[in-house]
């Protein structure tokens, strides 16, 4: 059974966001052969530009699905949030069989639909199309910020100059810049 954690920021959970939400999320369900024991956490956030920031949280025995989207109209958040959240689910689900199919042992964790085309089109969404090589260049991360933003790209990878490891520095979605150490 599902039970549902819905908080509000800056906006007023009313009954009728409730029942969207439950409705919406509890569609989930269908992808598992029996309803699994999971507290859903939905924060729902609105800002002054009149955007909605929908973040859901469940997590599971076997699994941990999140997703985030942020849209003008929060109905219009909680369905493209749903339709995230079916697509880690259908991504694990064929994961999970394949792998129990290559060591032939059953696996009902998952509800078995007869749709073919969904796997084979989730089977695209891992496939590596591009491979690239390079020689990481020792800098601190100031200029790996730079080196990033001057290739447009949204993470970098580089050499710490002091520390000799492999770090990565990224954009994060409020425009500030976080750093990935590795040990």
């Amino acid at each position: 059974m599902m039970n549902y954690n819905i908080r509000g920021e800056n906006i007023e959970v009313t009954p009728a966001i409730r029942d969207y939400v439950e409705k919406k999320i509890s569609k989930l369900e269908r992808y598992f052969t029996e309803t699994p024991n999971a507290n859903v956490h939905v924060n729902l956030k609105t800002y002054n530009n009149t955007n909605a920031k929908v973040e859901v949280t469940i997590p599971m025995k076997n699994l941990v699905l999140r997703a985030e989207e942020r849209n003008q109209d929060l109905y219009a958040a909680i369905d493209l949030i749903t339709d995230k959240l079916e697509r880690q689910i259908r991504k694990h689900k064929t994961k999970v069989n394949r792998k129990f199919r290559e060591k032939g042992e059953p696996q009902d964790y998952f509800a078995v639909q007869a749709d073919n085309a969904v796997i084979e089109e989730e089977n695209d969404d891992l496939q590596v199309v591009r491979t690239k090589q390079f020689d990481l260049k020792p800098m601190d991360s100031e200029e790996a910020v730079l080196q990033m933003n001057l290739l447009g790209h949204n993470f970098f990878i580089y050499t710490d100059a002091e520390t000799d490891g492999t770090n990565i520095v990224y954009k994060r979605s409020d425009g500030k810049y976080g750093l990935i150490e590795t040990n």
